[in-house]
């Protein structure tokens, strides 16, 4: 059987490379460049996105064997009816891999053609590193990257302000185009590159916050073979995702002249504020997935569907969603209620096969900025801590111990991070300290959740007293007694 390249699919197009695209995980691939696709073929944007993997290159080499093509499963409810539909998506021109041609990408800094840049590093990736150094080849940080890609265009330009780019982050932060602005600014200071460059950054580049929203599992692991022979052709990069999809950029309306998804049937908005979007969306979808991984694993169940059908997690979920999330938000609590039904119909759409484990990578940063903050205004707004969420952080901290069982659980995080737990369950396991000790110097730990949780009001007992329960009697018989007390 064939591999997907251009010369097995000989009807793919190529166009000039118009974007920038700092990530090659399944989001991307399964949202903006499937937009790109939809733009050149309906509104003549005529562009393709390079491609930088942010850590490694494994599978920018594998992108590159295909030649940018695969294959996108796009399964649920549109307009109205289940659609089960696959295209070949061909707005990818190239990989570079920044350890080897890293020439090449400097030479793409002085692209005519080249406008926008977006990206997908997690929430951990918007971060300022100061051990990077302009001369790296590359830098480690992603932030770090692209200083250097700018400062080589302005060069390349000579500062010509007609050769900014427009950049849209797609990290789930908030303000995210402002934050990534402030730290290239850190590091055009910290790198000495001088008041031209920095003020070329502000006149000619265009900073804009995003908030994303797409549903993607990735590769279908499950269903490969099945999905091979109906491709007829093999597909390493093949990407599952829902048919829902929303993007909210933040940005002046002259925006859309050049990104001209008006009347495209792309759920695409350009706005002055994207606060409401975000906080609904972060809080409700984001914060329930993040919450509901830790809960639902332990429980030893796979998938974010078995997730919201199971008789015990999936009362947690709703109810965590209905009495502890929607409650912190602004807004027609209507409007919020009918969002959120509509997010637990697609936790439980059943083409989409969403695995917990891949919703697991960097638990600890998406904590703190889609749990964290409902947890706050839980407590000030009724005074007591929401049971539901605290638990969730309980079987976060006991889902870093890296056993489900007797079995161990591959833990995606940062070094740094994985170690850190990794000792303090190892000291556990030996006696050497308590439950309480060690749920005590969990919460302290300001730089996993922003902030000392250690000082807040009884938190460290009650999460102390849930990590023993789970300990003894497992997250399932936990989780049961705690549906049956908070719904009394």
């Amino acid at each position: 059987m064939q591999k997907l390249n251009r010369s097995s699919y000989p009807e793919s197009k190529t166009y000039p490379e118009r974007v920038l695209q700092y990530g090659e995980g399944n989001f991307l691939r399964g949202f903006v460049d499937w937009q790109i696709q939809v733009l050149n073929r309906v509104a003549e944007f005529n562009g393709s996105a390079v491609v930088i993997q942010p850590r490694g290159f494994d599978k920018i080499e594998r992108l590159n064997r295909q030649e940018g093509l695969y294959t996108l499963f796009l399964q649920g409810m549109k307009e109205g009816r289940p659609v089960n539909e696959y295209q070949v998506i061909e707005s990818i021109s190239r990989g570079i891999n920044l350890f080897t041609d890293y020439d090449e990408y400097v030479k793409l800094a002085g692209s005519k053609d080249l406008r926008f840049i977006v990206s997908n590093t997690t929430e951990a990736g918007i971060a300022f590193h100061p051990e990077d150094r302009l001369e790296d080849r590359p830098q480690k940080s992603f932030p770090a990257k692209l200083t250097a890609f700018l400062y080589h265009r302005f060069h390349a330009f000579s500062g010509d302000v007609d050769r900014g780019c427009i950049i849209i982050p797609c990290e789930l932060i908030e303000n995210n185009g402002e934050v990534l602005k402030e730290i290239i600014l850190k590091y055009a200071k910290l790198w000495n590159l001088g008041d031209e460059f920095i003020g070329w950054i502000h006149q000619a580049n265009t900073f804009c916050s995003s908030l994303v929203d797409r549903i993607v599992p990735g590769y279908p692991s499950d269903t490969i073979e099945e999905k091979t022979r109906e491709l007829g052709y093999i597909d390493e990069l093949m990407v599952v995702g829902e048919q829902y999809h929303l993007w909210v950029i933040q940005g002046p309306q002259s925006l859309y002249d050049e990104l001209p998804v008006k009347d495209t049937g792309l759920n695409t908005l350009i706005v002055d504020d994207l606060t409401p979007y975000r906080t609904r969306k972060v809080r409700i979808l984001n914060g329930a997935h993040t919450a509901m991984t830790p809960v639902a694993y332990l429980s030893n169940l796979e998938t974010v569907e078995e997730a919201v059908i199971d008789p015990e997690v999936g009362i947690f979920i709703k109810e965590m969603i209905t009495e502890e999330i929607i409650p912190t938000l602004e807004g027609e609590h209507h409007e919020l209620s009918l969002y959120a039904d509509e997010v637990l119909n697609r936790f439980a759409n059943p083409y989409i096969k969403h695995y917990l484990m891949s919703i697991s990578l960097n638990s600890s940063s998406k904590f703190q900025t889609r749990n964290i903050p409902t947890l706050l205004d839980y407590l000030n707004n009724k005074h007591e801590l929401p049971k539901r969420l605290v638990f969730s952080l309980s079987a976060l901290i006991y889902f870093y111990r890296g056993k489900r069982g007797e079995e161990p659980i591959k833990l995606q995080d940062q070094v740094g991070t994985l170690q850190f737990f990794y000792d303090l369950w190892k000291r556990y396991d030996m006696q050497v300290i308590s439950i309480h000790q060690l749920t005590e110097a969990v919460l302290s730990n300001d730089q996993l959740w922003g902030m000392d949780l250690a000082s807040i009001p009884n938190l460290i007992d009650k999460i102390a007293n849930n990590l023993s329960q789970i300990e003894e009697n497992g997250v399932r018989n936990v989780l049961k007694e705690l549906n049956e007390k908070v719904g009394m």
